[in-house]
């Protein structure tokens, strides 16, 4: 959040999960306890990543076939009673839960593949996608941008 607030990078990648609070227990007994939100996190200018994560600007597969499963990752605005933001109204979204359903075949199918055909490549191996593109980015050569974009919504833009 830091390095788009302050305009230090470019983002690359995924989506992240969107924890943007921390909880801490508070012991009551032996056996019990109360967990509670103690702070949130906010990028430097304000924005609240609770729920939402940060988004890349440039938003990059895992592989050049794309994210296969992006559709089924869980994020904390899918989780049952999650802290919203605290900036708007959230909405489900059908069209997601549809490419979910989708998602959730193509992963069965892909289970019932051999191990060795399932397997992804090593991080920092010439076969590593996300850092191909990232180093062609650095070099000003066309990127290949994300076939999921299921998760990323268009957000107005700031002046």
């Amino acid at each position: 959040g830091a390095l788009q607030d302050y305009k230090r990078g470019i983002v690359m990648g995924n989506q992240t999960f969107g924890k943007g609070s921390v909880q801490t227990v508070r012991p009551l007994g032996p056996d019990t306890g109360l967990k509670i939100t103690t702070a949130r996190y906010y990028t430097p200018s304000g924005r609240s990543i609770q729920a939402k994560g940060i988004v890349p600007e440039v938003m990059v597969d895992e592989t050049e076939e794309g994210n296969l499963f992006a559709a089924l990752r869980t994020r904390e605005a899918h989780l049952e009673k999650h802290l919203n933001s605290g900036q708007g109204q959230e909405v489900k979204d059908a069209a997601r839960e549809k490419v979910r359903e989708e998602a959730r075949k193509k992963l069965e199918e892909e289970a019932r593949k051999p191990a060795v055909d399932r397997k992804m490549p090593e991080y920092g191996s010439d076969k590593d996608f996300p850092l191909i593109q990232a180093i062609k980015k650095l070099k000003g050569q066309p990127v290949m941008v994300s076939k999921t974009l299921v998760e990323r919504k268009e957000e107005p833009k700031e002046n």
